[in-house]
């Protein structure tokens, strides 16, 4: 896959086009981000002081459990890429599947079957050792209905874990499936003992086997970690520790990194992008996260998927993404990006034809349409809001808007209480094959069921046969089946992709070494130290 990015280096604006990235069935994410590659350990033990903290600026705010089971916000997942391990984890930046609490990649027994060492005196950060008894509790508790776990159904290919000796576990799948590796990283190895003990206090003070530990975290202010020293894996902390400065409002941030206060920083303002250049280097790379147009499909007329149709055709998607988010989104062509591993362009790509909105409308029997837009309170979300409302206006839908903070949102939403809503996402936290990110609003769950409740359809079905199909093939056969699953969203877009938007992010190579930006929300500091002076 060629990945593009394009960077600024001190106010030089230029294109990096990072190499292709070899796949054999399906790589979990994107390839390099076009940075210089994280150094090697004799490099890095040159090249960095490894007494020197690394300060970074956070964009959101800081909510929720870090326990790996409850944790779906954006800062404790960035944190969790660092305190805990899975046996194989997806690298933030690359998106690639790499050893880690394993000591090697899983081995295929058989089609179902697959056996994982744990990484030798391997120990969790209280100095207890890691057992297969942790292994197996972690998988169980993350798969268990009861605990409610909010990962369960990315691992519910898995039938059993179990144990084959003290530093051993065979992984037995329900049928072949062949994303496992992939997939191995969404269950944290957590000590058993410690969450059986207090699981709430677990959330509060996680102890994971990775590099660094949590020291603190306190909302509004900052998160605190500290090198693990005792850590034997293959990425071992390069700094003595971390803090993220949770910096909200965009101006403090930018001011922090303009002034040397912090070394990296995520979320970069659009506006921003070419002033903050001149003091550090600002790189803006391709994601997938997405702003989505949702419909109460039991809502009349939006039953009828022509007039669902005719929103997308309604969109002058040029003039809000080139006004909007300043040029720094891509008009979505299909439910991945143009850079991911399985695009393929979808049989129904929307471009803007005001004229094709009004007859699909005419043909659906609808006129005199007005509605209230929901909308969240996110910055750029903001932006583009009023640009929407503009052109639904033009073919005649009487838009109002309600832009308001998300939660709210989404309890009118829950209730049914809406007819459509613009939202932003971005599931490939997660990761990054197809099928984990077309599951996400298409599994079943939540969003089918209850936000946008098109589970009772044919198509839902016809849509779930493909996936549960695809995930037990190969090679070009795999990627047909994901075709007939773009097309088909494509057609009825129940919930679809208006743009993937474009993420710049800011640091400083003169302090950062092995730093790279990544395609998703969150920083990665996993081989990254602070240069020597």
């Amino acid at each position: 896959m060629n990945r593009y990015t394009t960077r600024t280096r001190r106010g030089r604006l230029t294109v990096v086009a990072a190499g292709t990235v070899a796949a054999a069935l399906v790589l979990a994410g994107c390839g390099s981000s076009g940075s210089s590659p994280a150094p090697t350990d004799s490099q890095a033990a040159a090249d960095v002081d490894p007494d020197a903290v690394i300060e970074a600026g956070i964009s959101y705010s800081l909510s929720g459990s870090f326990d790996p089971i409850l944790a779906s916000g954006a800062v404790t997942q960035a944190a969790n890429w660092h305190i805990f391990e899975g046996l194989v984890d997806l690298d933030p930046v690359t998106r690639e599947a790499a050893p880690a609490l394993a000591a090697a990649m899983p081995t295929q027994v058989d089609d179902t079957t697959y056996e994982v060492d744990i990484r030798e005196d391997a120990t969790f950060q209280n100095g207890e050792p890691v057992t297969v008894d942790d292994v197996i509790f972690s998988f169980e508790r993350t798969m268990d209905p009861a605990q409610s776990s909010f990962f369960a159904s990315f691992v519910d290919f898995i039938d059993t874990v179990e144990a084959v000796d003290e530093d051993t576990v065979r992984i037995t799948t329900d049928y072949p499936f062949s994303l496992v590796n992939e997939r191995l990283g969404v269950v944290k190895i957590v000590p058993k003992a410690l969450v059986e003990a207090d699981p709430e206090a677990f959330g509060a003070n996680p102890v994971g086997s990775g590099p660094y530990s949590l020291v603190s975290a306190v909302p509004d202010d900052a998160v605190v970690f500290e090198r693990y020293d005792d850590y034997n894996g293959p990425r071992p902390a390069l700094a003595a520790g971390m803090n993220w400065n949770l910096l909200a409002d965009p101006a403090a941030r930018v001011t922090a990194m303009s002034s040397g206060t912090i070394q990296a920083m995520e979320d970069v303002p659009y506006i921003d992008v070419e002033t903050l250049a001149a003091t550090a280097d600002v790189e803006t790379v391709q994601s997938f996260g997405l702003l989505f147009m949702m419909f109460n499909t039991q809502s009349a007329p939006f039953d009828d998927p022509k007039v669902r149709q005719a929103f997308f055709y309604a969109l002058d998607m040029d003039k809000i993404i080139e006004t909007g988010m300043l040029g720094n989104a891509e008009a979505a062509t299909s439910f991945l990006p143009k850079d991911h591993p399985n695009y393929n362009e979808a049989s129904t790509v929307y471009t803007y034809d005001p004229e094709k909105a009004q007859e699909l409308l005419e043909e659906a029997g609808v006129s005199d349409m007005s509605l209230t837009l929901l909308t969240t309170d996110t910055g750029w979300v903001k932006e583009v809001a009023p640009l929407i409302k503009e052109s639904l206006d033009a073919v005649g839908i009487n838009t109002t808007l309600d832009i308001g903070q998300s939660g709210a949102q989404y309890k009118k939403v829950d209730a049914g209480e809406y007819q459509v809503m613009v939202a932003p996402g971005d599931p490939s936290v997660f990761g990054n094959d197809p099928d984990i990110l077309m599951r996400w609003w298409y599994g079943d769950n939540v969003w089918p069921t209850t936000r946008y409740r098109w589970a009772e359809t044919p198509e839902f079905a016809e849509l779930t046969e493909l996936l549960d199909t695809a995930v037990q093939q190969t090679g070009d056969e795999q990627q047909e089946t994901w075709n007939e699953t773009f097309d088909l969203l494509s057609e009825e877009v129940p919930l679809y992709p208006l743009f993937h938007r474009k993420l710049p992010t800011a640091w400083s190579a003169d302090n950062l070494v092995g730093f790279a930006p990544v395609p998703t929300t969150g920083l990665s500091f996993l081989d990254v130290g602070v240069a020597a002076q």
